[in-house]
């Protein structure tokens, strides 16, 4: 099972997409639609609402006057907090009863508009954002609901902005193009990404990544994204978790790299690490096959063993290493120093891509990065290790966590 939380502002169109998921096979789960079930006539919250606000919220024929509560907590943080506490562990509940009750292979499509105001976005396995610039929303609420232009202005300044959505979207979908092109793009975002996820998430299988390793310019918004992910792994790994750190080349400003997200994990011990298995298996990060780091002699005891936990990714859409270490173990520390020297250092930066992109031009027809990785480990071991260690002596380097 795949779960996908749908979002976006006020009249970007994200309804229209919730239809055409369901189209194409989803299951949707209506956040709006759960919260009218849970306080509908005669059900338990209600109940509560009646006991806390009074009979003035209640309409004659038992139903819940939504104006008249709408009064009452509008200027009254005290009075929402009421009504959420009571509002929203029935909605997670009759949320849980509809995902209990989806088949094991779904692809199941939270609709929740206010995602991102509600910090949500670690509780899915990712989040797609429907788009539409204010000029256009504007447009769409004045033209096609009849709201005057100060009305619809507020209902949008009232939401999340842009760039807040951006920070949680894994899949960002423009809605303002013709709609045959945001279906077709819809079309192929389930196709080449979602369908296989799913199916990967469900047999625990990891995406393929065979192939020559291509080194590309960096990315700005590779950070953003290695928060996003981050978050959800802290959540599924719980308090078994010390760190979750960005390491490796594209935590690095400016340094080309792989276009794969390198992240550190950092647990009390190896044991606790298996013990989160298949918690981070179910987010999508099954385990892979390599249990050791290879030994740097300058950052370890002598005879000290480098082991680790290694997950990647079953979304096709994102490839992520994940390296799980002891906190405080060498191993754990050597990758934070690298990726500090490099930050600090844009000399030994520059050199680093440099080198990269020599090699993975000369292994440019292997079947795998096996060749390339091979073919760096001399410069690791008779260059950087000894310069780095030289650094970490010159500035008094020390490990900080995330």
């Amino acid at each position: 099972m795949l779960l996908l939380g749908l979002t976006g502002g006020i009249a970007a169109g994200k309804s229209m997409i919730a239809t055409r998921l369901a189209d194409l096979g989803a299951v949707v789960i209506d956040a709006d639609l759960l919260a009218r079930q849970a306080v509908e006539a005669g059900s338990p919250g209600l109940e509560a609402i009646a006991d806390a606000f009074g009979p003035d919220v209640m309409l004659p024929d038992g139903t819940l006057d939504r104006p008249a509560l709408g009064r009452v907590i509008f200027n009254d943080e005290q009075a929402r907090a009421r009504l959420n506490a009571i509002v929203h562990p029935a909605v997670r509940e009759l949320f849980s009863h509809r995902l209990a009750e989806a088949p094991a292979d779904s692809i199941v499509v939270h609709d929740v508009p206010l995602l991102v105001e509600n910090a949500m976005q670690a509780e899915y396995h990712l989040v797609m954002v429907v788009a539409a610039s204010e000029p256009e929303r504007l447009r769409r609420l004045i033209s096609e609901r009849g709201m005057s232009r100060e009305d619809a202005l507020s209902r949008i300044r009232a939401q999340a902005d842009d760039s807040e959505r951006r920070a949680v979207a894994d899949i960002w979908l423009d809605n303002e193009r013709a709609p045959e092109q945001t279906r077709m793009e819809l079309d192929r975002i389930w196709r080449q990404r979602l369908v296989p996820f799913e199916r990967n998430v469900r047999t625990r299988q990891l995406t393929d990544n065979s192939g020559p390793v291509v080194i590309v310019a960096a990315d700005p918004s590779w950070p953003a994204q290695a928060r996003r992910i981050s978050e959800r792994i802290r959540r599924a790994g719980g308090a078994g978790v010390l760190a979750i750190d960005h390491i490796g080349s594209t935590s690095v400003p400016g340094l080309g790299a792989k276009d794969r997200i390198d992240l550190q994990m950092a647990v009390r011990s190896l044991a606790d690490a298996d013990e989160m298995a298949d918690r981070l298996a179910w987010i999508g990060f099954p385990p892979g096959r390599h249990l050791f780091d290879t030994p740097k002699p300058m950052f370890s005891a002598e005879h000290e063993a480098w082991g680790k936990r290694f997950h990647r990714e079953a979304d096709p859409g994102r490839a992520v290493n994940l390296h799980v270490r002891v906190f405080g173990a060498a191993n754990w520390r050597y990758a934070l120093a690298f990726r500090d020297w490099l930050r600090a250092e844009p000399g030994w930066r520059d050199e680093y891509e440099r080198l990269k992109r020599r090699i993975a031009s000369e292994h440019s027809h292997d079947p795998d990065g096996n060749g390339y990785a091979m073919a760096k480990e001399p410069w690791f071991s008779d260059v950087a290790e000894p310069a780095l260690h030289a650094w970490i002596a010159k500035t008094g380097w020390e490990a900080t966590v995330q």
